[in-house]
């Protein structure tokens, strides 16, 4: 089956070579696209894409604004930011609004095929120089002590939080219920010093704990 996919840009060049790129692998599907956010959103609620590629910086409504008002009507929607925007700060606000993939419009000819098909599988998708940036923004105080202070089973969940899953899903991989999980994910963000999702991505890009594609 294919993977069903929205594109929002409000340059017309980039979001006719996104297409041209998806629909020269097979596996995909295009259902359509927009050239600002709110036509975006509307147009994703009309026709449930699995994944929707969201520029940032687009005219009535910006990208990760349109991205919580998808997922706040559809939350099993993957969404990639794809943006010429590398600053830490709309990396972070991304994340926190439940993106799961972030790329920089330099490398979408590279990545966007393995972004899309990655997030769609409920996985996670940083393009490296992202990574490098999320990295970048540990603070010293997030060191090998902090690290060295996680149980293994700590890890585990970490790790399954950060690529994505839900609550109910990492229970059913490590055998626990969806209440001790967020317990240990609770537990995790005391002892990291973090509110927010965002803030164990980054622990666990700085650490190893996750891979970034």
């Amino acid at each position: 089956m294919s993977i069903t996919v929205f594109v929002a840009d409000d340059h017309a060049i980039v979001r006719d070579g996104l297409v041209a790129v998806l629909r020269a692998h097979s596996g995909f599907e295009v259902l359509g696209t927009a050239a600002n956010g709110r036509e975006a959103v509307s147009e994703v609620l009309r026709l449930a894409p699995r994944v929707v590629v969201l520029d940032i910086s687009m005219p009535e409504l910006n990208g990760i604004e349109a991205a919580r008002q998808i997922l706040a009507a559809l939350p099993d929607t993957a969404i990639v930011i794809l943006t010429m925007h590398s600053a830490a700060q709309y990396v972070f606000q991304a994340l926190e609004a439940g993106v799961r993939g972030y790329l920089l419009k330099e490398s979408a000819s590279v990545e966007i095929i393995d972004a899309v098909r990655a997030v769609e599988q409920g996985r996670r998708f940083l393009s490296r120089k992202v990574a490098e940036i999320v990295a970048d923004g540990i603070g010293e105080h997030q060191g090998v002590s902090v690290l060295d202070s996680l149980s293994k089973r700590e890890r585990e969940v970490l790790r399954l939080v950060v690529d994505g899953n839900s609550s109910a899903r990492i229970g059913a991989v490590l055998h626990l219920s969806p209440k001790t999980v967020d317990s240990y994910r609770s537990r995790l963000m005391q002892k990291l010093q973090v509110k927010q999702l965002a803030g164990l991505v980054k622990f666990a890009v700085q650490h190893g704990l996750t891979t970034p594609d």
